[in-house]
């Protein structure tokens, strides 16, 4: 990126006359305030205009995904619900009622009219809701943040009195550690649980919609089914590597035909065979259900909790879709359609009791059997699609706030940062869908699988809004009290129901909880030991002032990239490499990327550089941020993204000195900030906010274009001799007295996840020849 513009557009309404001043030196001034007005409108509105209709342009494709898991449920809801058959034509009244009212109070009340306000900058799913409590309260258990970082322009929070119940409850949550890691287990509870449901959608979506060859021909055998559903699930995974990007067109009219067909057949159902299970929507007949059937009807809400599928993935895949439009299309198109959809199932099962197995395709008139098998295979496989993406962003969530070793992502659309593709974890993906197809072949105990992991992500979300409604929302806590009170009433039998079913198939997303969790805490764990280690062993500034301009060693021409955990100070692994080594290059550039509890950082204010020590030292710190919807793509320059920020900041520095009214030196965009470790002086590029327009003065304004110039020369003449990258191999070891929980976690878990992991030299894009390795070792 352009250094120029990059400065540009950092400073635009803040530094206009200076910029101005600054290109007027290379020309004509009518011609530079020309350019920089043309600059300023091309900038602004186009971009603008470009990326509303490119966010139009993607919500139209990808109405599918975000409905699409919720609107296959009809395909398997009441075989899972009386896996043993209809004893009384009253227990479908029974469940049609429950499901009515699960559908009204889950996803409609709950889900679309609150839950979904609670949206990240449109983005959503438990680590948009943790980004936002962690922006609010001082929650995050990796303590890289800084005040700087609160002045970004998507870093949006609200203030409140130190007297009100938010200021109390965020008193609370930071008061203790332990509160934190509390927090962060049930963020990744809810993660773990969701990525679960990337692998059990896929299976139950399709071996359901595969189930209807069978409609036809009793006979056939389940094995024949089943290798229909695997290589349709093949095929799904093998084809992510395009991206939603190429078929996303196709999916919003799949699923609108989808809902509009059940409708239709919904309606034909309910005319044609018995319009009375319209009773169901009196509450009364739930009571009736419970009564009559107790033990069995409680076991029976497990298969009626499938109704509410999908509700879930909805929130997670928000950021494809505007919030006003899914409330929209839910309550126009999506809501009626299922009822009517699920009141024909009932009305035909209760004069076909029998054909409960099967109930979706046995109700479809035998016209359109199969058209309707085409698009329930079609349907299913966009629901399919939206939990698997859901589950890539997941992931690239967890890993950009520490929780998950750095995987490969590729981003699959030029045209939309949301597109991306984690190869490693589509074929994992795909071998469990597989093994758990083949392994069960039983809808019943996929169901049963299936609903253990929804209601414990919808368990979650709810207990997670209760700190987003006091701390962002600061709603009154009666409100709070009814809403969690309400959610709960209704999603804590469904778990208790799940329960019983453990051994049924329940076990399996628990296992697979289990162990994402386990290699999620144990790498932040490790992430975090190692920010300590790197904190508390950081170099003294004192002691780097002291080496002098040449840092006590030969100063060899090029440039030297040190990258390190830390926002301030010195890393040990400069003073371990300075100790070995008998040279260090002219500049020396410690690089910083570090991730911040927002979707995105703009790329404009992306990199914060400052200089550490005199000038003469030629010492400085970028720290490049990130939101944990940004990417590292393959076609970025990282290397020359720094120099050019390097090079941006010299020529501001400059500028700013010459802008003084006073004899003393004055640079307002930089603050002269102690260290936590000495006294020591670290002049800091702040922010926009800080520049102020003070009157010019002619003659500091030559002398600073020409201190700026030199430096600059100098710079490049630096880059030209060469770039080093030098990265920090820290290995991590248990001590020898610790536990043996704790020996297994950090010298066998976490030392194997580091092993298979990605370098930060193949995210950064790192030239092999430019690297240079600092090994080190300490024990926790």
């Amino acid at each position: 990126m352009n250094a120029e513009l990059f400065g540009f557009r950092f400073y635009v309404g803040r530094a206009r006359d200076q910029w101005c001043l600054m290109a007027s030196s290379s020309g004509n001034d009518e011609t530079n305030k020309g350019s920089m007005w043309e600059l300023d409108r091309n900038l602004d509105q186009p971009m603008d205009e470009e990326a509303g209709r490119l966010r139009n342009m993607y919500r139209e494709k990808s109405l599918g995904i975000v409905f699409g898991d919720l609107g296959t449920s009809p395909l398997y809801v009441f075989y899972n619900t009386f896996p043993h058959g209809i004893n009384d034509p009253e227990d479908v009244i029974g469940a049609l009622s429950l499901i009515i009212y699960s559908l009204t109070l889950i996803p409609l009340l709950k889900y679309v009219c609150i839950v979904l306000r609670a949206n990240d900058n449109g983005q959503g799913g438990t680590f948009a809701l943790y980004s936002l409590l962690c922006r609010h309260a001082k929650v995050n258990t990796i303590p890289n943040q800084h005040r700087t970082d609160e002045q970004l322009t998507t870093y949006s929070r609200h203030t409140f009195d130190e007297n009100s119940l938010a200021a109390k409850v965020k008193r609370w949550l930071e008061s203790h550690t332990f509160k934190k890691n509390a927090l962060l287990i049930l963020v990744l509870v809810g993660t773990c649980m969701a990525i679960g449901d990337g692998i059990l959608t896929p299976v139950i979506s399709v071996l359901s919609a595969s189930g209807g060859i069978k409609v036809n021909h009793p006979k056939m055998s389940d094995d024949v089914v089943v290798l229909v559903a695997v290589v349709i699930l093949v095929g799904l995974f093998s084809m992510q590597h395009y991206g939603t990007d190429k078929v996303g067109w196709l999916f919003a009219p799949v699923v609108l035909i989808w809902f509009l067909s059940i409708g239709a057949i919904g309606i034909l159902n309910i005319w044609k065979y018995d319009s009375s299970v319209l009773k169901a929507f009196n509450p009364v007949y739930i009571c009736r259900y419970f009564i009559r059937g107790k033990r069995d009807s409680w076991i029976s809400l497990g298969g009626i909790l499938l109704s509410i599928t999908g509700t879930e993935a909805l929130f997670a895949d928000l950021c494809h879709f505007h919030v006003l439009a899914v409330q929209i299309a839910f309550t126009v198109i999506v809501f009626p359609c299922l009822l009517l959809a699920y009141s024909g199932q009932a009305a035909y099962l209760i004069h076909n009791r029998d054909h409960f197995h099967d109930a979706f395709y046995r109700s479809i008139p035998d016209g359109i059997h199969w058209p309707m098998f085409i698009i329930a295979t079609a349907a299913a496989i966009v629901a399919s699609q939206a939990t698997i993406s859901a589950t890539f962003s997941n992931i690239k969530q967890a890993l950009a706030l520490g929780c998950f070793p750095r995987v490969k992502i590729v981003h699959t659309s030029k045209k939309f940062l949301g597109q991306i593709y984690i190869p490693d974890i589509n074929w994992i993906l795909m071998i469990l869908c597989i093994a758990v197809t083949a392994g069960f072949k039983n809808q019943s105990q996929i169901g049963n699988a299936y609903g253990t992991a929804v209601v414990i992500v919808m368990v979650v979300t709810t207990l997670l809004m209760i700190p987003i409604m006091l701390l962002v929302w600061r709603s009154h806590w009666l409100l709070v009290f009814i809403f969690t009170a309400l959610s709960l009433s209704v999603e804590l039998p469904y778990l208790t129901a799940v329960l019983f079913k453990i051994n049924q198939g329940g076990w399996v997303p628990l296992v697979i909880a289990a162990t994402t969790l386990v290699v999620m805490y144990v790498w932040h764990y490790g992430t975090v030991k190692r920010y300590e280690f790197e904190l508390h062993s950081k170099v003294s500034m004192a002691w780097i002032l002291g080496l002098g301009p040449s840092l006590g060693l030969v100063r060899v021409p090029g440039m030297g990239f040190v990258y390190t955990e830390l926002a301030s100070g010195v890393p040990h692994i400069f003073s371990h490499f300075i100790t070995h080594l008998p040279a260090i290059h002219s500049v020396v550039v410690f690089v910083c990327v570090k991730y911040l509890p927002v979707y995105t950082v703009p790329v404009e204010e992306r990199f914060l550089v400052r200089r550490i020590g005199p000038k003469n030292f030629h010492m400085f710190r970028c720290i490049a941020r990130y939101g944990y919807k940004d990417l590292h793509k393959k076609d970025d320059d990282f290397e020359k993204m720094l120099f050019d920020s390097l090079s941006l900041f010299v020529r501001l520095e400059s500028m700013m000195e010459g802008y003084s009214d006073s004899e003393e030196c004055s640079l307002p965009a930089q603050r002269m900030e102690k260290s936590t470790d000495d006294s020591a002086v670290d002049l800091s590029y702040a922010s926009s906010s800080d520049l102020i327009q003070p009157a010019p003065s002619q003659g500091s304004t030559s002398l600073a274009s020409a201190t700026a110039g030199d430096e600059l020369e100098f710079l490049n003449r630096c880059k030209e001799a060469g770039v080093v990258h030098i990265l920090g191999n820290t290995i991590v070891r248990a001590r020898r007295e610790s536990t043996v929980v704790k020996k297994i976690a950090v010298d066998y878990i976490y030392a194997f996840l580091r092993r298979i992991c990605r370098e930060n030299s193949v995210i950064f894009n790192v030239p092999h020849e430019s690297l240079l390795n600092v090994g080190q070792i300490f024990y926790i």
